[in-house]
């Protein structure tokens, strides 16, 4: 038996990377302290994975950013103005990541999309005739080396040629056919570049494998490879997948010339039943049985009742995906024992693999009996009066009365909103005066009724400027909130929260995903307090502030005793009491984020109806379908690609979305125009996701594209998602450009009329 990851979580312990990285960007760290910094925090982690008993330990899985960025560097596909800029790699690098307005020129970030069914977020690779791949060495051979002089010889991973050009966007009517030939010498130079180097195997990662596949795709991938694989040498190639199974090219896989199949036990409902139908007895199966993206601990009985079942020779034990998607250590908590017990972060799935591997050659047999004990009663008791409520649940309790169009009228009348009105998506810089009031908060070093009185005062100020600014329909700006998830899990009976429990969701940016422990109910008013203070400022209508069901479970750690389904409509009667609060305290608008409302859409169309929409869509509906017709309600979504459920956005029955459209070129406009969508949109007008400020025209460019698409009538004009990450000068010079925007192409159409 032998152990490995598929990757391991790269911000550090402590978050090492993400604030050198910052350091970086307001120039107070060079780049020779930053490649340092990555070096020593790369070093640390193969030397824990040594430590840990892993056997085949991964490198090039570290990266600054994003490793299909990474990938995209490594293999010299980048637009020919970043190119030839006059930068260094390094700020090339992070000029795609981020954007860049300088000396150098004015580049605008690559788009971001969220990885497959997951949290995280990859920058889209952007590919047109300039594009001319090759293999640069670099990165992932250095890597090889760097770890090879700690005496570890590691296993290379990069993103394979499949999944690259499936997540990549092309440009000036090019397709994947157009870069195969360059992308087949590009990958043949990097098997011979680390065979060469002394490198026994190569990960090569295809997730796209999971998805459904069309027969162009399937031969496209089987030609390309029995083209590469000749050329592989000595090198061990690792056709790794994860995120679901590989039915549609299981057949196509056991057939070529690949010395190991890595595939994932956890989600992939179908891989079990493939490697039982037959598996090579020339292979090596990596067998994903360690969940990567959830926390408890692994149930150590059915993965072994598991792996006996299947018919393989050699078998090395792996986790599901990477744990890039969970916590770096329990360790730090500060949990009871009772509950730690339950619980295996990054650094604890470590120690789970050691541990069935010796079980499987049966040593240690008392790992087995600790681990059954966790498992052999019910965690948590069951709320019955929540449960009944539940099961209570009737067809009128899921739609709202009386219909859009009624309520459009309606709405119109009662908030006599301007054409083209002007908002934002919720949040607002949380700055170093903002978190270190909160944590001196939290620590008890200032009294509650200070923490309360700074925050009135945020409120206040930027209340008076957005009236200034222009805009139409105003946001308290969440100052009082850490985090759109965590917040509302504070003040729910049923969570946990970790101290420490970061997890990237891109670039520097990280999140402290709360654990879903037991059955969830609201406690008290959780916004009321901050909405009506804000209300109370101004003539104008303020927007109350929600993050709803769909997304809280999402960007949760949820149970695994419970189904989603349930968990969802738990949270959905907590928010819905939120909702009628805020009404009837006089907040005419309500805005409920469904950021992630895609983020746990099965991978494979087949299960979309009956595996989620059928209960996530529902479970927002049931959120507002008690409000009064009065009231208008916002949702708000993000980082994702709607376009093939834009009828269940629309079921959705929100009054108004708004949503990331400035970095997806606007294409989601035509679908909803093809469709006939009826819900009013607010295509986000320009990127938060970078500290590039748009100008005004570039705005109103985009603006008059958006008009092109949908009726005026329909628009709301909007950033593309909050500002929370964002420094203060550049949120309120784009804000000032986007109102000033607004305005103008408000003018043009009156002027047409």
């Amino acid at each position: 038996m032998t152990t490995t990851i598929i990757g391991f979580p790269r911000i550090g312990a402590q978050r090492e990377l993400k604030f050198a990285t910052e350091k970086y960007f307001k120039q107070t760290l060079t780049a020779e302290q930053l490649l340092a910094t990555g070096k020593q925090l790369r070093q640390q982690q193969w030397q824990l994975l040594k430590k840990a008993g892993i056997d085949q330990i991964p490198s090039n899985d570290f990266s600054f950013y994003d490793n299909l960025l990474d990938t995209a560097f490594l293999f010299h596909a980048l637009p020919k103005a970043i190119a030839t800029a006059d930068l260094s790699d390094l700020d090339k690098y992070f000029a795609l990541a981020r954007g860049y307005q300088g000396t150098a020129g004015d580049f605008k970030a690559w788009p971001m999309k969220k990885w497959f069914n997951t949290n995280y977020h990859y920058l889209v690779p952007q590919l047109s005739k300039d594009t001319k791949f090759r293999y640069t060495g670099g990165k992932i051979k250095a890597e090889f080396l760097e770890a090879l002089s700690l005496g570890i010889k590691t296993r290379p991973t990069i993103i394979g040629p499949f999944t690259l050009l499936r997540l990549a966007e092309f440009n000036e009517h090019t397709a994947a056919k157009d870069f195969t030939n360059d992308l087949l010498q590009a990958y043949t130079d990097l098997l011979q570049d680390l065979c060469a180097a002394g490198a026994e195997w190569l990960q090569i990662d295809e997730p796209a494998l999971v998805y459904d596949l069309t027969p162009q795709e399937i031969n496209w991938f089987a030609n390309f490879y029995r083209q590469l694989l000749p050329q592989k040498g000595t090198l061990k190639i690792l056709l790794q997948t994860y995120f679901g199974d590989v039915r549609d090219i299981y057949s196509e896989l056991i057939k070529l010339d690949f010395d190991g199949l890595g595939l994932d036990l956890i989600e992939g409902k179908q891989t079990a039943s493939l490697i039982q139908s037959g598996f090579p007895t020339d292979k090596t199966l990596f067998a994903g049985v360690v969940n990567g993206k959830n926390i408890w601990r692994n149930h150590y009985q059915k993965t072994l009742t598991l792996l006996k079942q299947l018919p393989v020779q050699k078998l090395v034990l792996s986790t599901s995906c990477s744990l890039l998607h969970v916590p770096y250590s329990v360790a730090g908590e500060d949990f009871p024992t009772a509950v730690k017990k339950h619980f295996a972060f990054a650094q604890e799935k470590l120690l789970e693999l050691n541990q069935l591997d010796q079980l499987l050659q049966q040593h240690h047999p008392e790992w087995l009996a600790v681990n059954q004990q966790l498992f052999a009663q019910p965690r948590v008791k069951e709320d019955p009066v929540l449960k009944e409520k539940i099961a209570q649940l009737t067809t009128a309790d899921f739609s709202r009365q009386p219909d859009f169009q009624t309520r459009r009228k309606i709405q119109q009348t009662e908030l006599n909103l301007p054409l083209l009105p002007t908002t934002t998506i919720g949040s607002f810089p949380q700055t170093k005066e903002v978190k270190k009031m909160r944590a001196a908060w939290h620590k008890h070093e200032i009294s509650a009724a200070d923490y309360e009185s700074f925050v009135k005062q945020q409120i206040k100020n930027w209340i008076s400027w957005q009236e200034k600014a222009g805009f139409d329909v105003l946001v308290h700006g969440e100052f009082e909130r850490n985090d759109m998830v965590e917040y509302f899990g504070q003040h729910l009976a049923g969570y946990l929260f970790t101290q420490n429990g970061w997890v990237q969701s891109y670039g520097t940016r990280g999140v402290k995903p709360p654990i879903i422990w037991g059955d969830v109910v609201r406690k008290k008013p959780i916004t009321v307090k901050w909405s009506t203070y804000a209300q109370s400022l101004t003539a104008k209508p303020v927007k109350g502030m929600l993050t709803g069901p769909v997304t809280i479970l999402n960007w949760s750690f949820p149970r695994e005793d419970l189904s989603l389904k349930e968990a969802t409509w738990q949270l959905a009667l907590a928010i819905q009491a939120e909702v009628l609060d805020l009404e009837s305290h006089g907040i005419k608008i309500i805005q409920i984020d469904e950021a992630a409302l895609r983020e746990k859409l099965p991978l494979r169309k087949s299960d979309w109806d009956s595996e989620y929409l059928a209960w996530a869509i529902p479970a927002f509906r049931l959120v507002h379908s008690k409000v009064k017709p009065q009231t208008q309600i916002h949702t708000h979504m993000c980082y994702s690609e709607f376009g093939d459920i834009i009828p269940a956005i629309d079921n959705l029955d929100a009054d108004v979305i708004s949503f990331e459209a400035s970095r997806s070129n606007l294409e989601i406009l035509e679908q909803l125009q093809t469709q006939h969508f009826k819900t009013l949109v607010g295509p986000g007008v320009y990127d938060i996701h970078s500290p590039r400020v748009p100008t005004k025209a570039e705005i109103v460019t985009e603006l008059r594209e958006i008009l092109k698409k949908v009726p005026a009538k329909n628009v709301w004009v909007n950033p593309d998602c909050g500002l929370k990450t964002r420094g203060v000068k550049e949120t309120k010079a784009s804000l000032l450009n986007l109102t000033a925007a607004a305005q103008e192409v408000r003018r043009e159409l009156q002027a047409d009329d």
